[in-house]
């Protein structure tokens, strides 16, 4: 039995009370004031009670438990730090207008009475709101006040104190590609990298997919994990934060990163958008990819070997160590040969990056 349901039968029970008891009254006072009368006493109590049982059923859960998840939604939504903020600034708001309240209420009447109950209501929201507007400065001075040990000492447990005061949120899509292994150890990730429950799932329902090529991706990302987890120089934690109210994946994990203000890594590119167009920060695997590839001007010579032939008549296909693909004109003839060529264009594009090249004929035109 769902809660909703349980608050509908309770509302029902409480609100047909409240109507019979409401028609047993409107019927003793009805009565006596007319002398041929359409309903008796227990007609008005049936009819209210059952009017009530019935708004009590319809209306209890917007009385009930549609604020309090509205509530829920709304609370999941803001940072610890926002919390925190504003907690305090109602309490510093209080307890101006406690002070102020005695002086106040000295006034003549009615402002002795009403001014009082008005300072509660504008210092608490005041103080509430320059609080959250300045959250970053007080957390500054949080952190003056009161520094975090391994911050005290330098040199001993900098490098992990460090880590830690970054969180990364970890998508489904960047643990199955696998080099986020080989990217961390590099020490190029500073901070820590948590995986929320819900990727977690995702992963494992991958891993369990009936599409064999589906199940060895899923288990390559469980591998994945495990390598990242047995890391010492690399924090990983899994959270069990989830947000209510939202069913797919990345809209949860857009949703969390709002919240922490933590960056996403990931390589999907419909996620990128996405993210992007909500304020999120994005870590994209395959533009790191592209920004580490070597770095071509069109005049230099580049020793490729063309391995296949092009979409156009004459090109030869060749890849440099990196991966980057080489477009070579008038490359056909040298096919499965190591040659020179002549950088002419370089283009970059979603999918990475491509260079047009053409043979250095200087070397080549004997061959003609």
């Amino acid at each position: 039995m769902s809660s909703d349901f349980l608050i509908r039968l309770i509302g029902m029970i409480v609100f047909s009370i409240f109507g019979i008891y409401w028609g047993s009254s409107l019927g003793k006072l009805a009565i006596p004031g007319y002398g041929n009368q359409t309903l008796n006493i227990e007609q008005y109590t049936f009819t209210f009670g059952l009017v009530g049982a019935l708004a009590g059923l319809v209306l209890t859960p917007y009385l009930t438990t549609r604020p309090i998840r509205a509530m829920k939604s709304m609370l999941a939504r803001l940072s610890a730090q926002q919390l925190f903020a504003g907690l305090a600034g109602l309490v510093s708001g209080l307890i101006i207008a406690a002070l102020l309240s005695f002086p106040l209420s000295m006034l003549p009447k009615p402002l002795g009475e009403i001014l009082p109950f008005i300072g509660v209501l504008v210092f608490g929201y005041l103080c509430v709101s320059i609080f959250v507007m300045r959250q970053n400065d007080l957390y500054a001075v949080m952190q003056g006040v009161f520094p975090r040990s391994g911050l005290d000492r330098p040199g001993e447990n900098s490098g992990a104190g460090w880590a830690e005061s970054r969180t990364i949120l970890l998508d489904t899509s960047v643990i199955i590609d696998g080099r986020i292994a080989d990217i961390a150890r590099t020490g190029f990730l500073p901070g820590s990298l948590l995986i929320p429950r819900f990727v977690l799932n995702e992963l494992q329902y991958i891993a369990d997919s009936a599409d064999s090529m589906r199940r060895q991706r899923g288990r390559r990302g469980m591998e994945v994990l495990a390598q990242l987890q047995k890391e010492p120089s690399i924090p990983v934690r899994i959270t069990d934060i989830d947000v209510e109210g939202i069913r797919e994946v990345d809209d949860k994990l857009i949703t969390l990163a709002r919240q922490l203000r933590s960056p996403i890594l990931t390589n999907d590119y419909n996620l990128n958008r996405v993210a992007e167009l909500q304020g999120v920060t994005i870590l994209n695997v395959n533009e790191l990819a592209n920004a580490v590839k070597s770095v071509l001007l069109p005049g230099e010579i580049l020793n490729t070997r063309v391995i296949q032939e092009g979409k156009e008549p004459g090109q030869g296909v060749g890849y440099m160590d990196d991966g980057t693909m080489v477009v070579i004109e008038n490359g056909q003839r040298y096919l499965n040969q190591q040659i020179n060529v002549i950088v002419t264009k370089v283009l970059q594009t979603a999918a990475g990056r491509m260079i047009f090249a053409r043979p250095e004929e200087r070397l080549y035109s004997g061959q003609e």
